[in-house]
């Protein structure tokens, strides 16, 4: 069992399915529990996002605003010319109007977050592969 997989899985706001609406915009296999979708009242999204270890989704921007709160196991965000940093349950991320990021779990352990989001996404390219493999021992030396 990968690290954190009992405490996502059994995250107070629900793992929810496979996430194949979007699955095409992640490399690996993220869940998704939505827990209040938009109408006419309510302008924003919210869900319970999960991410098997080693998933991330796509460089993406917001056109609106989003707001990441760490849950379970630990993640990766990281916005665009800055480096990425470590989330764990309890952190919190504001991403604003068209800010180029990417979000997910690490290579070894999973990770949930709430994601609250007003407004459509724009999708770009995957996050390069050697670049997230570096992630983990770059951030232990920079410490």
């Amino acid at each position: 069992m990968a690290k954190n997989e009992e405490e996502v899985k059994n995250n107070t706001f629900g793992f929810g399915d496979e996430n194949v609406a979007y699955a095409k915009y992640f490399t690996g296999t993220s869940y998704l529990n939505g827990l209040v979708a938009p109408d006419d009242n309510i302008d924003v999204s919210v869900a319970n996002v999960s991410f098997e270890p080693g998933t991330r989704n796509n460089w993406h921007r917001h056109h609106g605003y989003q707001i990441l709160i760490a849950t379970g196991g630990e993640g990766w965000f990281q916005e665009e010319g800055k480096p990425a940093q470590l989330m764990k349950p309890g952190d919190v991320v504001e991403v604003h109007d068209g800010v180029k990021h990417w979000h997910g779990a690490t290579k070894d352990s999973w990770f949930s977050h709430i994601a609250i989001t007003k407004g459509t996404a724009t999708w770009e390219e995957p996050v390069d592969d050697d670049y997230y493999n570096s992630l983990e021992s770059y951030f232990l030396n920079a410490k």
